[in-house]
């Protein structure tokens, strides 16, 4: 267990829900709590987990949901559960909940973050866009992030946004939000905090553009499917930039070679899933018509996560605690590529918990194979 000053983490590794839950408590339990966070693998009883929670933590603001892996005081591991504790000297904090995304609305949502931001102001009235952030944990499974993710920033204005997509320990069947003592799917909540602690909202990759431009040419968006490339099949387009055969393309090649799409210069990364029989590509974020993309090639993921956490100790100070919500494909990587033990040790040292997702956001847009977090340093002096 982590516990410094009014911020606590824990994380266990019982395979008993009710005991996982206890164990937890134990670590992160402190007077005066104002916000639990907490991420779990998909695998427990959920049920088991949601009233072990609301008996040990009644009265107390809590939040989280399941995964495709969990980060904590343990590194990397399934089926597991890791969380936070704030205590009310360093954060105020409100939750909303969005319930049936798949009937939501910008307009709502960008009404619904207007009036927490209005219930923050009025639970914290200091809470400013220099001390105040929004936390999105959503459902995996629904498709709806880039619309959810996209508005809730527009009525959040300049308060910044991060979050995660919450996972099912790649079942790919139901993927669930922790919210209101029950878990939901086909549901978001919204975490808007004001902290007296230094903090950074940030996102890191590890990947480098090609020259070549790659123009969606035909799209449906709302299924995430790329039907051409530059006036061509897609999958065959794609196929000719990274060289290689239709025939071979795959989910590791896919992992290799994402695509990025530049937004006001900065580049978010969007992941390919598959290959379709009918020459198409579906991808785990919306592609629209007209966008550009690039391919992209991974380099040195270690060494850009151990910079990633460099700037961010020259920007806050020495870190007391990183939420982190990190790509699934970025810890299937990782295993893949033997660095699960190396990567996992980086993120403890700094403090890190989080967990394996199926999408992330960062500042109202979608992302995939990205790390998108927030960096706590330790009280400023008086």
């Amino acid at each position: 267990m982590i516990s410094q000053n009014y911020v606590r983490t824990a994380q266990s590794c019982a395979v008993d829900a009710r005991t996982a839950v206890r164990e937890l408590h134990a670590g992160i339990q402190q007077p005066d709590a104002e916000l639990v966070i907490f991420f779990c693998s998909s695998l427990y009883d959920l049920d088991a987990i949601a009233e072990e929670v609301n008996h040990l933590f009644a009265g107390v603001t809590v939040v989280g949901c399941t995964t495709a892996g969990e980060i904590g005081p343990a590194g990397y591991q399934n089926h597991s559960i890791t969380g936070a504790s704030f205590s009310s000297c360093v954060c105020k904090a409100v939750i909303g909940h969005i319930s049936q995304l798949q009937q939501f609305e910008i307009v709502s949502g960008r009404r619904f973050a207007q009036s927490l931001l209005q219930q923050l102001e009025s639970h914290a009235p200091a809470a400013d866009t220099s001390n105040s952030f929004a936390f999105l944990l959503i459902d995996g499974m629904s498709r709806r992030e880039e619309a959810v993710a996209r508005s809730l920033q527009d009525g959040l204005g300049q308060i910044p946004l991060f979050g995660g997509s919450a996972g099912d320990d790649l079942e790919l069947a139901h993927a669930w939000v922790f919210h209101q003592n029950k878990f939901h799917s086909d549901s978001a909540a919204l975490i808007l905090v004001s902290s007296t602690l230094p903090f950074k909202i940030f996102k890191t990759q590890h990947f480098v553009s090609e020259a070549e431009r790659l123009v969606v040419t035909e799209a449906d968006a709302a299924r995430r499917i790329v039907k051409e490339i530059n006036g061509l099949p897609a999958a065959e387009e794609y196929a000719r930039v990274v060289g290689t055969q239709v025939t071979e393309l795959n989910p590791k090649r896919f992992a290799a070679s994402p695509v990025v799409v530049a937004i006001d210069g900065t580049d978010y990364v969007r992941s390919i899933q598959s290959a379709n029989p009918d020459g198409s590509l579906t991808f785990y974020c919306a592609i629209d018509e007209g966008l550009v993309l690039r391919v992209v090639r991974g380099v040195d993921l270690l060494g850009n996560l151990e910079h990633a956490f460099d700037s961010l100790r020259a920007s806050v100070g020495p870190l007391q605690m990183v939420i982190a919500c990190d790509c699934v494909l970025r810890n299937l990587e990782i295993t893949q590529s033997g660095l699960k033990e190396a990567v996992g040790a980086v993120l403890h040292r700094n403090n890190a918990i989080g967990f394996s997702t199926y999408g992330e956001q960062y500042r109202g847009v979608h992302v995939n194979q990205t790390l998108t977090g927030i960096a706590f340093g330790c009280p400023r002096d008086g």
